[in-house]
């Protein structure tokens, strides 16, 4: 058996009891630990936790407490059995180290076979992985769970977009695997040479790393011919993996066999209702390296359902991610995220998927500018009609940049969708 296929449709019920005995494992691993995290679980006790909702008595963890523990004072495993780390792509201050044991890489390629399984995907594909391979854990999450269902794997990494066309279509690749902007520049390279993607065997995008809103996700699968999967995961929960949405598109599943998922209001840290947005909190119970205790992910989302799945997967559903608290921005009184600007921005046909949100502060005020590309032109009336759509959505005219396709810079990582100039 290449994965544990019956944790993927275990009941609820045996779910919990399996948290209850992971999340009670987890905290006394820390606890008798040399981490400096074991002094902040002092004041409570495996036994003390009697039921899953005990889980409010546990300190939540913040970012910035794994940053200050750099490199290693975090880590519960003895330095005997460290295998690996991979980093955090944090811009400011220390990064976050997690070290990885020989069970924690086991662990990350059984739920990465799984989200491959969720997929669609068979040791019949050839999947080119295009993250890349080094300190970000992408490129070899998505190996290891190739290797795990047997698939034939393509690692060619970041970067080289036309040799990465050239491969897809002289290797007869049938999985692209990628952050989820990255298709934006495959296609725009495939337009400049003339690439058809009908002409090739593709037939599955798995994309993450990056928010992309269900617009974005038609254009791709429109414009390249796939289907796409919406996978999440990062270095401080084990890497890409933890989750992603299957063919009944209804809802992100996360593996309640691996991970304990609570969403709260950003602001109180109250565990919200289902069905009500919030942030994410994250518990591991299953790494070794570094384990997690309601870990603040800044994710924005909510869980969809609890009920067993169309596809027969048991695991709580989760909404695709809409934003990072970090992420959302206030201007002249009005909250929003780029993904909402993006999903308004991509209903036009004639603009790219590629644009900048720019943010300035003038006469103490703030101004808020949309610069976005054209495609084969951009008619006056569908100008107004986006500006009235901006209009309606964000309750404050702002300015809007209609520029020839082309003149956004096109990085070689994740998408940079807002200059921020206050």
């Amino acid at each position: 058996m290449i994965f544990n296929e019956k944790m993927e449709t275990m009941p609820q019920e045996e779910l919990r009891k399996l948290q209850l005995e992971g999340l009670k494992k987890t905290l006394k691993r820390i606890k008798e630990s040399h981490s400096i995290f074991k002094e902040k679980y002092k004041d409570i006790n495996p036994e003390d936790i009697k039921s899953l909702d005990d889980i409010k008595y546990i300190p939540i963890l913040q970012k910035d407490e794994l940053r200050k523990a750099y490199p290693f004072k975090h880590i519960i495993a003895e330095e005997k059995d460290w295998h690996r780390m991979h980093m955090s792509s944090g811009t400011t201050g220390d990064p976050i180290i997690n070290v990885m044991t020989k069970n924690d890489l086991e662990q990350w390629g059984e739920i990465m076979a799984r989200c491959y399984s969720a997929a669609g995907v068979t040791n019949k594909d050839r999947v080119q992985i295009t993250p890349s391979f080094g300190l970000f854990n992408g490129g070899f999450g998505f190996h290891y769970g190739a290797e795990r269902i047997g698939a034939f794997i393509i690692p060619i990494g970041a970067g080289r977009s036309r040799l990465q066309l050239k491969f897809m279509d002289d290797l007869k690749t049938t999985v692209l695997c990628a952050i989820a902007s990255y298709p934006l520049r495959l296609m725009e390279v495939a337009k400049d040479i003339g690439f058809d993607f009908e002409k090739t065997d593709l037939k599955t995008a798995i994309l993450g790393a990056e928010t992309w809103s269900d617009e974005l996700r038609d254009r791709i699968e429109e414009e390249m011919g796939v289907d796409t999967y919406d996978i999440i995961g990062m270095t401080e929960t084990g890497g890409v993996g933890m989750g992603i949405d299957c063919e009944a598109k209804n809802g992100i599943h996360v593996w309640e066999d691996h991970y304990i998922v609570e969403i709260v209001n950003p602001d109180t840290m109250e565990v919200v209702e289902d069905g009500i947005e919030g942030e994410m909190l994250i518990t591991t119970i299953t790494r070794e390296g570094l384990p997690l205790l309601r870990y603040r992910t800044r994710d924005i989302t909510k869980i969809v359902s609890r009920e067993k799945c169309d596809c027969g997967r048991t695991h709580l559903r989760v909404g695709r991610l809409k934003g990072r608290t970090d992420d959302m921005f206030k201007v002249k009184g009005v909250n929003f995220y780029p993904s909402q600007i993006e999903s308004i921005l991509m209903k036009y046909k004639n603009l790219t998927p590629y644009y900048n949100i720019v943010l300035e502060k003038i006469k103490g005020k703030g101004a808020l500018t949309i610069v976005a590309e054209r495609r084969n032109g951009f008619r006056h009336e569908e100008l107004d009609k986006l500006s009235n759509e901006l209009y309606d959505f964000l309750g404050f005219h702002c300015q809007i940049q209609i520029v020839p396709e082309g003149t956004i810079e096109r990085p070689a990582g994740k998408a940079v969708r807002v200059i921020d100039k206050r």
